[in-house]
């Protein structure tokens, strides 16, 4: 694969997965706050950020 639609696949995925995070907050009644812009930067790393990150725990803080 040429590094030209590597890029092109890539920035089409990110663009479809931050629409996917923002869809699925939508649709569930969830707080969507800067997950579609991780998700952009991060594809599926945001994906999983979004769905495994609890912002309103307070476990693990000092």
């Amino acid at each position: 694969m040429d590094p030209q639609a590597f890029v092109v696949a890539t920035l089409a995925a990110h663009v479809g997965f931050a629409i996917f995070v923002t869809a699925h907050a939508s649709l569930t009644d969830r707080e969507v706050g800067k997950w579609p812009f991780v998700t952009l930067a991060f594809g599926l790393a945001g994906i999983a950020a979004y769905f495994f990150y609890d912002g309103s725990s307070d476990a693990g803080r000092i």
